[in-house]
């Protein structure tokens, strides 16, 4: 009997692969558990739910009545979505970050220079993309928050020196790290349909110093050695053109429309549009504008490409890039 998820369901299900706390877990499971249609269909997706609720209230409570024996980090999310750079010793993530936005991560020829996430803001036309630098993960060591950092993301960036002989065995080292601890680097993002613990992360494996002439020998190797299916970056950092095309591969990666807003009565705002997932609708938008704002909205007026000028719509209606909404309450 098929589960016929409904779209609320498959929103909580979304926030709880994205939470970075096992607080923020049980108050996802808890809601999840709550709307989720009850039927055989879903009695051993209810039952697993059930379990891992029982696991994420002992781990918060652990979590608040015990010092902290290692790191922990949770950044927030901003701009249109969270990447996060990956990748082992002298790999590059730092200088990807440089070369990508305003930030001044250290960047040096000696490994573990970067010691704790560092955020900042890519941006590509109108919008940001926040991008996450990480300490590099080895064959021997992975810091324990970096697990949960990654399977919260948009999407991961697996960085690979193309120069380096020593890159496809330490890019394995670090695919073999997450693996085990349940997170796989893949080319959808979402939980695994065997095994809801485990998650799987869309990734694109960037490889740096790409016009080295035995870079595709290695990123070759590393395919080999791993099975990998997700898309290849070839990108020379020194090159603008090089690096303007990654800031787009990247956006369009995060599968995201933009939606500009305005006031009745008031101008455009083609400054500072909002992004939601395509497919989104007039009250995903509304949400996003303001809680409050999704339970009084009544119409929307839209301009765009697939509508008249002024378009009265429902919030039922799916958006499409750089349309202008007027929601009315």
């Amino acid at each position: 009997m098929p589960a016929n998820l409904t779209p609320q369901y498959q929103k909580a299900e979304n926030a709880y692969r994205r939470a970075q706390s096992a607080e923020e877990r049980v108050e996802c499971l808890e809601e999840m558990l709550a709307i989720i249609p009850k039927h055989k269909g879903t009695d051993k997706l209810q039952a697993d739910l059930r379990k891992r609720l029982k696991e994420a209230r002992a781990e918060s409570t652990s979590e608040q009545s015990s010092e902290k024996k290692s790191r922990s980090y949770k950044v927030p999310r901003q701009g249109a979505g969270q990447v996060v750079l990956v990748g082992g010793p002298n790999a590059g993530k730092s200088r990807v970050v440089d070369e990508l936005t305003n930030a001044s991560p250290e960047v040096t020829d000696y490994p573990f220079a970067t010691r704790e996430p560092l955020p900042a803001m890519m941006s590509w036309e109108d919008i940001t993309v926040q991008l996450i630098d990480t300490p590099p993960v080895t064959g021997t060591h992975i810091d324990a928050y970096l697990t949960g950092l990654v399977r919260a993301a948009d999407l991961a960036l697996l960085v690979f020196d193309g120069s380096s002989d020593d890159a496809p065995d330490d890019t394995e080292a670090v695919m073999r790290q997450f693996s085990e601890r349940k997170t796989l680097f893949s080319n959808r993002t979402g939980f695994d349909e065997d095994d809801f613990s485990t998650i799987h992360v869309q990734t694109l494996l960037v490889a740096t110093r790409a016009s080295d002439p035995d870079a595709e020998t290695r990123i070759a190797f590393l395919q080999e050695l791993t099975g990998s299916e997700f898309e290849t970056v070839r990108v020379e950092l020194d090159n603008p053109d090089s690096c303007n095309s990654l800031r787009e591969i990247v956006y369009r990666k995060l599968d995201v429309i933009r939606v500009y807003t305005k006031r009745p009565g008031k101008t455009a705002d083609f400054e500072s549009p909002f992004t939601v997932p395509r497919n989104a609708t007039v009250e995903d938008l509304a949400l996003r504008v303001h809680r409050e704002l999704a339970t009084t909205f009544k119409f929307a007026r839209i301009w765009g490409d697939t509508v008249h000028d002024g378009q009265s719509v429902g919030r039922e209606h799916v958006l499409s890039d750089k349309d202008l909404v007027e929601l009315h309450a």
